[in-house]
């Protein structure tokens, strides 16, 4: 069972790993973007550890909750809102309990992907943060006890799958054909959320 101290670690974890490889990400961004995806992400993830510093919730779904809200108020952009609704979304079907297994968090993380999609308005194929949580959601659905392992692989599988994709959605889109070639900030960085997940789970035994 995962509890609210697990989620806390998780989401700590995050943002350790958005500051050390925020450069890569704006890099990325750069080509096809606004040049300002690790930048933004950084401000926002490093809000997410203070605030669950200062006031550490007691459920699992209130650290998602809370993570998803600070995002939303610190991070302008589009990946504020959309890294925002998906924590939130994902706390809010967590519900009020103390503890949750794997299965519910897979499920309720499946509503939080689901709820980015419509926020987005995007699918998968579309070279969106998508492409990498979606995969991932879904091998966290089916793996059962190697869950978060092979979540975190599918989602760099999908992070590195939108390199020959041309952009459908977002800033990427007015590229054309000239976004094809790149890989896409938001799944890079998506595919991050899901490796630091695999390692907070794995140091938990």
């Amino acid at each position: 069972m995962l509890d609210s101290a697990f989620f806390q670690r998780w989401m700590v974890a995050v943002a350790a790993a958005v500051d050390e490889e925020a450069d890569r990400l704006t890099e990325l961004d750069s080509a096809i973007g606004d040049a300002d995806h690790g930048s933004n992400l950084r401000r926002g993830f490093t809000a997410v550890a203070s605030a669950l510093d200062k006031e550490p919730p007691t459920t699992p779904g209130a650290v998602l909750a809370l993570s998803g809200r600070t995002l939303i108020s610190t991070v302008g952009g589009a990946s504020g809102p959309l890294y925002g609704t998906l924590l939130r979304r994902t706390g809010k079907a967590l519900g009020e309990g103390a503890e949750v297994s794997v299965a519910e968090f897979a499920a309720a993380l499946r509503s939080g992907v689901d709820a980015v999609a419509r926020l987005g308005g995007a699918a998968a194929g579309d070279k969106t943060m998508l492409d990498a949580l979606i995969p991932a959601a879904e091998a966290l659905t089916s793996s059962g006890d190697v869950g978060f392992t092979a979540a975190r692989d599918a989602a760099e599988s999908g992070a590195l799958a939108t390199v020959p994709l041309q952009a459908r959605k977002g800033r990427a889109s007015y590229l054309g054909e000239r976004s094809i070639g790149h890989q896409d900030p938001g799944a890079t960085s998506a595919a991050l959320l899901f490796r630091t997940l695999a390692d907070v789970a794995e140091a938990a035994g």
